[in-house]
């Protein structure tokens, strides 16, 4: 039992329903909320050890074991920045929590170690030009630029697979040899890749209609090629649907503060004036969860941008939301990025 909401207690649980649920799951862990989800303590095998020994009965509250002061991730921390936090402070979990303290997740040293095999389809579209990279996408395809030691796609497809994903498909369009010549079929890294060509570009979703109807019913994760990224894919799979969502939109925050005064006015009078304003956008990395039922809307040879197909999913009262990743994240459009990349990456390995 992995799932993290199953270690959940009210604060109104006993020692023993505390033990009974760290003896049942694999998590070693309980997590102890008020009615509202807030985070108010956690405890393990060692808190209820020491409650005894302190003369603590098993119908006793369990808060008076737990540990009111855990250490805990703020949403807004990367994955890498969790595991991390935990090697330092030796520890096996980490609640995840939200600005307003309310318990979202919990990282897990187990689950980073060993993923769990997730079946869920990947499709990664990988047959821009690159017309802004040339002269280096003149003779190789953007996603197989390296950076590092390896192509882009490679390191985007090594991250999959570190979450426990192991079902790929590419879609290709600018030069296919090189990417199909690279991967092959995925048995070297003991994962399968197939692919889908474009005999002419369908926009950002039309490739999803020449995906195989045999795909199982799990909601696929669709992205760019051409992306260096450490989000959480099991995240934001978990996000989409615990949401029920009929698509994920995975977006990040991006601040752009105006060097100057902002003046707002009507009929010529000032209304309002703010020294250097900071707007925030929520801006889209290329990175979505789509339902099977999504996924099947699109048909054979549909030339159609993803925006377009969440605007019709929308129209017709499905569910599209988003998901904010704050994680690491950089879309290889130009030369500067790529060089970005190049430096990036150094620890991006790490």
């Amino acid at each position: 039992m992995l799932e993290w909401k199953n270690v959940v207690l009210n604060s109104g649980a006993t020692i023993r329903e505390a033990m009974r649920i760290i003896d049942q799951a694999a998590l070693r862990i309980a997590l102890i909320c008020d009615e509202k989800g807030h985070l108010q303590g956690t405890i393990t095998d060692g808190d209820i050890r020491r409650g005894l020994l302190l003369e603590c009965g098993m119908e006793d509250s369990a808060a008076k074991v737990m540990n009111t002061k855990p250490k805990v991730a703020k949403v807004t921390h990367s994955r890498q920045q969790r595991l991390e936090l935990m090697e330092k402070c030796d520890l096996l979990s980490l609640p995840i929590v939200d600005d307003l303290g309310h318990l979202i997740g919990l990282e897990t040293l187990h689950t980073a170690l060993q993923p769990v095999k997730r079946d869920n389809p990947i499709f990664i579209m990988a047959g821009g030009f690159g017309t802004r990279l040339r002269p280096l996408t003149d003779h190789c395809p953007k996603p197989m630029l390296r950076v590092g030691d390896k192509p882009m796609l490679a390191h985007l497809i090594h991250q999959f697979i570190a979450f426990g994903f192991h079902q790929f498909y590419i879609s290709t369009h600018y030069m296919p040899e090189q990417i199909r010549d690279y991967f092959g079929d995925g048995s070297e890294w003991n994962v399968s890749i197939n692919y889908v060509h474009e005999d002419s570009p369908l926009g950002t979703g039309g490739a999803l209609g020449l995906l195989p109807k045999t795909l199982p019913q799990l909601p696929l994760i669709m992205m760019n090629g051409d992306v260096l990224t450490k989000v959480d894919f099991v995240r934001l799979l978990e996000h989409h649907e615990q949401q029920k969502f009929d698509a994920t939109m995975c977006v990040r925050e991006l601040e752009h503060q105006v060097p100057f005064g902002v003046i707002e006015s009507k009929d010529e009078l000032i209304t309002d004036m703010v020294e250097k304003p900071t707007y925030r956008y929520s801006i889209n990395t290329g990175i979505y969860v789509l339902s099977p039922e999504c996924v099947a809307s699109v048909k054979a040879d549909t030339k159609i941008d993803l925006p377009t197909l969440l605007g019709q999913r929308m129209a017709q009262q499905e569910k599209v939301g988003i998901y904010t990743s704050y994680d690491y994240w950089l879309d290889i459009g130009r030369m500067s990025d790529y060089q970005k990349a190049q430096q990036d990456i150094k620890g991006f390995l790490q």
